[in-house]
Order: C-alpha cells, then sequence, then structure tokens
C-alpha cells in the first residue's frame, strides 16, 4: 500500500523525469548554480598560476603505465591524466623560477593484483624515492621542503597509503609530504589522513564510456532507490561490521525485500542505464568514504544519497552538494525509506533540475582531451586560489622541518 500512494505522489517524477541530458548538454530543463559556487565552478584558471612539471625518470610514471594498462581505466587513473594534462596545459611553465606551483608526477597507485586492486604497500618507498631525486637535482623543493609542490595521492585514505582505515590511521601521511598539497580522492573531516588545506576530487570514471550508455532524457525514472555493489567483504572483513562501518550491511539486511528498493550485488550490463532510470542512488561508504558512485550520480541526473559521516566532497566549494544530494547519517540507515519518502516532491524536482546543469557534470570528468571546467581546470582553480604562498612557507638557507627517518622502517627501503 505504502509503495503504491508514494507511487502516485511520484507520478511526475516517473513519468515526466529531467532525467539525464548528457554529458553534453540536452534539452532539458536545468537550473544554474547560484551565488559563489556557481561563480567558482566557472573559473578559468588560465593566467591566474604558473605550473613547473619535473621530468622524472621513466620509471616513475610512464614505464609503470607500460607494465598494466588497465591503470588508465581505474577509478585512481587522475593521476595519469593529470599528468598529460598538464603537459600541454597553458598553464605549465618551462621555466621553473617563474613558477608558482611544482608537481612531480609520481604514478603511485598504479600497482594492481591480478583482480585490478590497487596494491599500495610500494608507494611510500616510490614517493620517497622521488622526493628524494628532486631535491638533489633541483633547488626548488629545498627551499619550502614541499609547500609550493602539489602531489597527486588518489589512494583510499591519500598519503596513508593504505586501504584499511585502522592502518592508514596508523600509517599517517607520509612525514615527506606533509608540507605539499595534496590533491586526494580521500576527505574526511577530522581525520588524520587530510590535511588541512588538501584539494579533495572526484574519482576517475571514463567518460567515453558513460557517453557510450546514455539513453533518451526523456526516459522515466521508474527506480526509486538503485545500488549495484558489496554489502559485506567477506575477504578482508569476515566477522563483518568492519567494512563500510556496518552501513552497507545495514541496507541489504533492512531493505532486501523492500520494493522501493532495487539493490542487489550484482552488476548487470545495464548498470549505466538503471542509474538514468533511477531517482535516488546510494552512495555508501565502502572501505574509505567516498566512491565512484558519486561520479556517476551526478553525470546520470540520479540524486546521490551519501552514507559517510563527516565526508569531505569533491569540489565542495564549487558543487553545492547540499542542494543536489541527500545526506543521511550512517545510524539513520534503518530509516532510509522514511527518510527519502518525506522529501518534497518539489525538492526532488529541483535537485534534478540543478543535476541536468553541465557544469555541474563538468567539473566531475577528466575528459581527453581537456575541456573547459572539467576537473583538470577545478584542480587548477583550486591550487589557483592557494596563491600568493605565504612568505613564511619559505626557509632560510640550511633550515629544516621535515624529519626524513620519519616512518615505518619499511618505507626506507631504496625503490
Amino acid at each position: 500500500m505504502r509503495f503504491c500512494m508514494w507511487a502516485v505522489l511520484l507520478l511526475p517524477l516517473f513519468l515526466g523525469s529531467f532525467g539525464v541530458e548528457g554529458i553534453e548538454h540536452g534539452s532539458v530543463h536545468t537550473e544554474r548554480i547560484s551565488g559563489s559556487a556557481g561563480d567558482v565552478l566557472e573559473d578559468n584558471p588560465v593566467g591566474r598560476l604558473k605550473v613547473y612539471v619535473y621530468e622524472l625518470p621513466s620509471k616513475y610514471n610512464k614505464k609503470i603505465l607500460q607494465k598494466d594498462p588497465r591503470c588508465l581505466t581505474h577509478m585512481f587513473a587522475a593521476e595519469i591524466f593529470m599528468h598529460q594534462f598538464l603537459l600541454s596545459s597553458p598553464v605549465r611553465t618551462l621555466n621553473p623560477k617563474e613558477a608558482d606551483w611544482f608537481y612531480t608526477p609520481v604514478y603511485s597507485t598504479c600497482d594492481l593484483a591480478p583482480n585490478g586492486l590497487p596494491l599500495p604497500f610500494k608507494s611510500p618507498r616510490m614517493m620517497r624515492s622521488a622526493i628524494q631525486l628532486i631535491s638533489t637535482k633541483w633547488p626548488y623543493w629545498n627551499r619550502t621542503e614541499g609547500a609550493d609542490h602539489f602531489f597527486l595521492v588518489p589512494h583510499d585514505f591519500g598519503a596513508c597509503f593504505h586501504y584499511q582505515e585502522e592502518k592508514a590511521i596508523k600509517r599517517g601521511i607520509l612525514p615527506l609530504l606533509q608540507r605539499s598539497t595534496l590533491v586526494q580522492t580521500f576527505g574526511q573531516r577530522n581525520h588524520v589522513c587530510l590535511n588541512e588545506g588538501s584539494i579533495t576530487i572526484p574519482p576517475y570514471a571514463p567518460p567515453e564510456k558513460m557517453q557510450s550508455h546514455l539513453i533518451p532524457p526523456d526516459t522515466p525514472r521508474s527506480i526509486f532507490v538503485y545500488f549495484r555493489g558489496l554489502f559485506y567483504d567477506v575477504n578482508n572483513d569476515p566477522e563483518g561490521g568492519y567494512y563500510a562501518r556496518g552501513a552497507r550491511a545495514s541496507i541489504w539486511e533492512n531493505f532486501k525485500n523492500n520494493p522501493l528498493f532495487d539493490i542487489s550485488t550484482d552488476h548487470p550490463t545495464t548498470y549505466y542505464e538503471d542509474m538514468q532510470r533511477a531517482i535516488f542512488c546510494l552512495c555508501p561508504l565502502g572501505w574509505a568514504p567516498w566512491s565512484p558512485r558519486l561520479v556517476e550520480a551526478v553525470i546520470f541526473g540520479c540524486i546521490p544519497v551519501i552514507i559517510a559521516d563527516d565526508i569531505v566532497l569533491p569540489f565542495a566549494d564549487a558543487i553545492p552538494w547540499e542542494q543536489i544530494g541527500v545526506f543521511v547519517d550512517e545510524k539513520d540507515v534503518p530509516y532510509l525509506d522514511t527518510i527519502l519518502t518525506s522529501i518534497p516532491v518539489e525538492v526532488i524536482l529541483r535537485k534534478q533540475r540543478l543535476l541536468a546543469n553541465p557544469s555541474m557534470k563538468q567539473a566531475m570528468l577528466f575528459p581527453q582531451p581537456a575541456q573547459s571546467g572539467d576537473a583538470f581546470h577545478q584542480i587548477l582553480n583550486g591550487l589557483a586560489r592557494k596563491l600568493p604562498h605565504d612568505k613564511r612557507v619559505f626557509l632560510k638557507p640550511g633550515e629544516k622541518v621535515l624529519n626524513w627517518t620519519a616512518g615505518p622502517v619499511g618505507d626506507m627501503k631504496p625503490w
């Protein structure tokens, strides 16, 4: 009975959904992001900063990619495409003396197991090796000990370099990166793996693949709540309760038989099409608080239901997440059905109009070639807003702040 009543209330959504205008703007109703967020989203970073790209030996990047091309489609691939983008970007300078920022292209996540999962265990030694190289070959690192350098660290827990939170916290951020600006997918308030001043970015999702799965924008949204993914990780969390802090398990136990919820561990070939037929897409934490579902939900116009306490979302100063998404505390997962069915239809419609804004979608993508307003440009905007550097970051001759011998003993081994 409850489902029937809710279906009647949402008839305008099911029959006349704003749907997906696609990665390319189509003829659907949209709403511009108002205020400072909309202005920031449309900023042009060109002319506001200059970036010097260190030329490292290919063992730190190109040779790693040649060894395993799967890294190009992995959700951590932003580190590869950001490097390629900067090499031909108008913000690049070949004169390090005029640079505002220095970038070290290290593909620290391109070490994949046979099943495709990244192995972060060599990453600290690899990063230390790269920093040792630039600090001895060029004078710029030593001026600030990295305070005017930025690094992409798209691991589950950023520069803590571990996929399990407890172990990531124990490791902490690699000591040599403590003064640098970290550009990372991981974001959680008051967490040891997120430094103040870090730039939180979306994970990589292949734009061409999503483009190829677009369906007509007037397709009715006949699915109320959609989710595909793990509820339990029996291999890494056999006793349950630790993975996703129990939130995913709670989703399954409470709603596996609820007709409003289309949830499963299956990953059908129609996954992208199904998201375009859904009103709400669940985006719960997994081992880390973020996942590619955030990107997919925005691209396909499905209202993201964000279940990850204290999450720091990508480009939060440019994307009005509170207006386009629904936030549910992890402890409130058992009440998801009540929470979502209580949202007024007009609120849902406005969220869909905002999601249909092409600039919102563009900011979540790393397209090839780069396009105005995309995630590459949002990263540069974030770096530009951190300028000028505080004069106090520049050290006196011979002054040292970082401890090169800090960290686990295993990190000190040569790479």
